[in-house]
């Protein structure tokens, strides 16, 4: 069938609106008409190869949109229903058989490699040439996207789709870091570094936990703000002060909690010498491959965790609704957070990103 599609051709490269040819879905396949779709940093460092995913591709993996049709094994879903799409896992691996899909053993290639899960392509340009597609299962930079059960969650009707796309990856991971992975009781301390989607998402889901002290680590004061806005009690402009000698003064020693959503390693240097003895710290920001980090063991020694957390550590088809539901009750505003643009103004979105100027785009896809 006929779409129009976000490529991306080279490294850096602009996203280009191209008129291509989407197959038809598989037997395990969902075809859904994007309605909307968020624009996450995983976007934006696959496009510039920080991943190195093969070019040409369709990028978008925040998709949100109403299922047209299904392949014939598909039991899940149904035509007209409202879904959200997020990543894949196998579901046969040791890690998925055991409730850990974020830490399936196959992550990678359904997920980053542009290809179906069955190894064929499932987009082609007007002379023929492949495409990379189902990124993260889906592709959904543009107006029909195929994805699987594994990686659609059904949603209510009730709710605007064209706000829900971001909770299949940014702001899931954020919410997910902290109320799946850390798991902080209530009455607790946690410091949150960076103040983008995931980490703004963070202090919500801290707000959610009952943390009584949550401290945001930025160096824009514009987005300090914010945070203090959505729950912070506390916030610390990095630029301006040292985090760890803040923190440790605002706690009495280091903080039990630290969440590292940057990608910068010298935040995460801060976020680790923040925490006290018996410290838990989450790495979720990505920096380009091969990115290392001095760390002092001694400081681990004393009973500190270190942990990395993809997707926060959630299965997508229990917390995709408990932050709908939560949204719905208004314990969880992340539709603050959202800026939308139409679909042509894809590269204007990017930009604004990256220069700090929005905090999560949102294309609106569906004419």
């Amino acid at each position: 069938m006929k779409i129009d599609a976000a490529v991306v051709r080279s490294k850096g490269g602009p996203f280009a609106i191209e008129k291509l040819e989407l197959a038809q879905p598989g037997d395990d396949q969902i075809l859904v008409k994007v309605v909307a779709a968020g624009m996450c940093h995983t976007d934006l460092i696959c496009r510039d190869q920080y991943y190195p995913v093969p070019l040409p591709m369709v990028l978008g993996h925040e998709g949100a949109g109403i299922v047209e049709k299904v392949g014939r094994g598909v039991k899940k879903v149904a035509p007209g229903d409202h879904v959200v799409l997020t990543f894949y896992t196998c579901g046969h691996c040791p890690a998925c058989l055991g409730g850990d899909s974020t830490s399936c053993a196959n992550f990678f290639a359904p997920n980053f490699m542009g290809k179906a899960v069955d190894g064929s392509c499932t987009i082609h340009d007007h002379g023929g040439g492949e495409v990379g597609a189902s990124f993260f299962g889906q592709s959904s930079f543009g107006t029909h996207a195929l994805s699987y059960e594994r990686n659609t969650v059904k949603v209510p009707k009730d709710v605007p789709l064209e706000l829900l796309g971001p909770l299949g990856c940014g702001i899931q991971t954020g919410a997910g870091s902290v109320l799946n992975a850390l798991n902080p009781p209530a009455g607790s301390s946690i410091a949150i570094f960076g103040a983008g989607a995931v980490g703004l998402a963070a202090v919500m889901g801290a707000v959610i936990a009952g943390c009584t002290t949550i401290i945001s680590v930025d160096i824009k004061d514009n987005r300090l703000a914010f945070a203090r806005e959505l729950g912070a009690t506390h916030t610390i402009n990095g630029a301006k002060s040292d985090p760890v000698q803040e923190i440790q003064a605002l706690t009495g020693g280091g903080i039990l909690y630290a969440l590292e959503t940057s990608g910068v390693p010298a935040a995460l240097d801060q976020a680790i010498r923040s925490t006290c003895s018996g410290g838990e710290i989450g790495i979720v920001g990505a920096p380009p491959l091969g990115t290392t980090l001095a760390v002092d063991v001694n400081v681990l020694l004393f009973n500190r965790k270190l942990r990395g957390i993809i997707e926060g550590h959630s299965v997508p088809d229990v917390f995709i609704p408990r932050l709908v539901e939560l949204y719905r009750q208004g314990k969880f505003p992340f539709d603050r957070l959202l800026k939308f643009y139409s679909f042509d103004q894809i590269n204007q979105a990017a930009a604004d990103s990256e220069k700090g100027l929005t905090v999560k785009p949102v294309l609106r896809i569906a004419v």
